[in-house]
């Protein structure tokens, strides 16, 4: 069961890693056309740039919230484990 559910896990992952990265990126290609197209500037490569940044932002900000996640729960069922172990031992004594 538990390998299932980290199997889910890291599919839901990837596909949010995908969105969280290519969507700023998307907008702002959009909007520096958009910006270019209006004032007939040549702005694009900046909004490139700029989505690009927030698009690694949101990358990092999601990996670092998983792996965190991650070692919470592994903390939590190695205390569970160390708990169980030691009310088998208080049960033992008795």
């Amino acid at each position: 069961m538990s390998y299932r559910k980290e199997v889910f896990r890291s599919l839901s992952m990837v596909s949010q890693l995908g969105m969280s990265v290519m969507v700023p990126v998307f907008m702002c290609v959009f909007i520096g056309v958009m910006i270019d197209k209006h004032f007939g500037t040549s702005t694009l490569l900046v909004f490139l740039i700029l989505g690009i940044g927030a698009g690694v932002r949101n990358a990092y900000i999601l990996a670092m919230k998983v792996l965190n996640e991650n070692v919470k729960e592994k903390e939590d069922a190695d205390r569970k484990k160390r708990e169980e172990r030691e009310h088998a031992c208080i049960k033992q004594e008795d």
